[in-house]
């Protein structure tokens, strides 16, 4: 899928319209909402390094995290 990405739609993610979507589907042998939920599923893992990187996971998101013992 990423390979049936320009440069610039890896760079910026966001352009990515349905025009686009349809396009990347197309070229990687995948649908469109395959598309959507790699979409999804990086900008969810953006936000979640975003927000350990200024310091904000804290006591109270460790304490919501089930560790295997």
């Amino acid at each position: 899928m990423i390979n049936s990405m320009t440069i610039s739609e890896r760079e910026k993610p966001n352009i990515i319209d349905g025009r686009r979507r349809k396009r990347i589907a197309a070229g990687s042998g995948t649908s469109v909402q395959e598309i959507n939920r790699l979409l999804k599923q990086f900008s969810e893992m953006q936000r979640m390094f975003k927000t350990l990187s200024k310091g904000k996971f804290g006591k109270a998101a460790l304490a919501n995290m089930r560790f295997p013992l």
